[in-house]
């Protein structure tokens, strides 16, 4: 694997090296292969990109890590653009996978120490200026470029592309793991590179079903590879962060961003809009047009180079709704203001409705799900096409369906949704999933927003209040729609506790009235 990666990296670069000869004057860029000393001695294969035309130097220096299961051609369309207007590029294999050694440690200090050993060599072999710093990456090189920028002051600007700031919030949310999305990271691991032991013994429990072991040990492993656990050292260091994400992602769901983008007080950035995992910055790496790396570029220019192009005036929020309209805004408290409703038995309403009790058989299916990991999100984001469902075949025997007032004028749901209820199920371990359709006068509804919810260890016929955020969003439901809330107890994206036989009923006690709260942006 490390040669085949090594050999198509060198195919890619004498591709890049073919055409009209430039001249001197002319702003263009070198290309090479070369072996870089990591953290502990393990050589990294990475794609050099130096400009040629544009001086001596030194340049600002863009170190890239790449993707999980990704080899280092991963950014070199968008790492050739940036070298031509120069910036010195770095794009690397990260270790573990494809050319580069050691085993793969899920982000862990080693890898996080390779970022500042690319750094090193950087200083010492090529014209960069390592006192201005971006580590940009997408997925697994956004969370090791954020954890990077806690240890290593010299980062002063980090590109997050899909990343995650919280590992356990992603991968396990409230106590459900996303069963697809980690068997997916697994398969990819192994195909495309070494696994270290870390990922070895998680990935054994994983298979062999001790799932709740795989689980302790993720929770173990988690604080040490996520920014927010780091947030004060980021902070210290100072580098302006850009954060970008998906709404519909898959693998990294927004909401762990925002609460970390909270926490910053560095200069910031957090600019979401609909897809899957990677799905809004990938053509952006390759080199083709690209709204998400058009912004990052700009504000590495500024924070880098000191170009007064406005990134820095820009308001820090940018959300992009699924009719695809940008809006900015100064703060995430700002992006929507709650708009509650009440649920009463069947119904969403102005007024609380207390006393009532519906229960619900557990343990199979509805035709309310969130759709396939890495498609239905790309899907949504691409081609406009939801995760839909017809809320008249939702079996009310295995799910709760409320239903809300239509909606006069265009609405725009901006933020995440919170829901209140009160559940008692009839077995110790009960899977809960919460959906919000925007539902049309046919009762054809498209996904909004969704959440998980395991109850682990619970008594029996004992009430369990729930305090559930759903994901982020923004969403413009057109006027004569309304809203739909199901909860279910089955999701085959995830891996759910819930049993055939087993019940729970949802309630709306006087001393806590169960309610659904939707941000709205006015």
């Amino acid at each position: 694997m490390r040669r085949i990666a090594a050999a198509l990296a060198l195919a890619l670069l004498a591709a890049l090296a073919v055409g009209p000869p430039v001249q001197a004057a002319q702003p263009g860029f070198a290309t090479k292969y070369e072996r870089i000393q990591g953290a502990g001695g393990i050589q990294i294969g990475a794609v050099v990109l130096t400009p040629t035309g544009q001086g001596s130097g030194p340049f600002p220096l863009v170190v890239m890590p790449s993707s999980w299961g990704v080899p280092n051609l991963e950014y070199v369309g968008q790492g050739a653009k940036l070298a031509k207007s120069g910036f010195q590029v770095i794009s690397y294999s990260s270790r573990g996978f494809w050319d580069s050694g050691g085993g793969i440690d899920i982000a862990g200090p080693p890898t996080v120490a390779d970022v500042s050993k690319v750094i090193d060599w950087a200083a010492l072999n090529t014209p960069a200026d390592t006192n201005k710093v971006a580590a940009v990456g997408i997925s697994y090189g956004a969370g090791t470029s954020l954890l990077a920028s806690a240890e290593d002051p010299r980062i002063k600007v980090v590109g997050a592309l899909s990343g995650w700031a919280d590992l356990v919030r992603s991968i396990d949310p409230n106590d459900t793991v996303s069963l697809q999305a980690v068997a997916g990271l697994l398969a990819l691991g192994n195909i495309t590179g070494h696994p270290g032991p870390e990922m070895q013994s998680l990935q054994t429990k994983f298979l062999t079903g001790r799932y709740d072991d795989a689980v302790a040990d993720a929770k173990l492993l988690s604080p040490v590879r996520s920014a927010q656990t780091v947030v004060g050292k980021i902070n210290a260091n100072k580098p302006a962060v850009f954060l970008a994400n998906a709404f519909e992602d898959s693998i990294f769901p927004p909401t762990q961003y925002t609460d970390f983008f909270t926490a910053l007080t560095v200069p910031k950035r957090l600019q979401f809009a609909h897809g899957d995992h990677a799905t809004p910055e990938v053509p952006g790496a390759i080199g083709l047009p690209n709204e998400t790396w058009d912004e990052l570029v700009a504000w590495m220019r500024h924070y880098l180079s000191g170009a007064d192009n406005g990134a820095d005036t820009e308001e820090p929020v940018q959300l992009k709704s699924q009719a695809g309209t940008w809006r900015g805004y100064d703060s995430w408290a700002a992006v929507g203001q709650p708009r509650t409703s009440y649920l009463s038995k069947t119904g969403l309403q102005s007024s609380q409705a207390t006393g009532w009790q519906r229960g619900i058989a557990a343990g199979l299916p509805t035709v309310a799900d969130s759709g396939i990991a890495l498609v239905s999100g790309a899907l949504q984001g691409l081609l406009s096409i939801p995760t839909g469902v017809a809320t008249p075949l939702i079996d009310r025997s295995f799910a709760g369906v409320w239903t809300g007032e239509v909606y006069p004028d265009r609405t725009l749901i901006n933020g995440s949704p919170r829901l209140s209820f009160t559940a008692t199920p009839s077995v110790k371990d009960t899977s809960l999933f919460a959906y919000l359709y925007d539902v049309n006068a046919l009762g054809v509804g498209s996904l909004i927003s969704h959440k998980p919810l395991t109850l682990r260890g619970a008594t029996p016929g004992k009430a369990v209040p729930i305090d559930l955020r759903l994901e982020a969003t923004s969403w413009e439901v057109p006027a004569g729609h309304h809203l739909t809330l199901v909860v279910d107890t089955v999701d085959p994206r995830y891996l759910g506790r819930s049993s055939v036989g087993s019940s729970v009923t949802f309630s709306s006690p006087a001393n806590s009235p169960a309610y659904l709260s939707v941000p709205v942006a006015s």
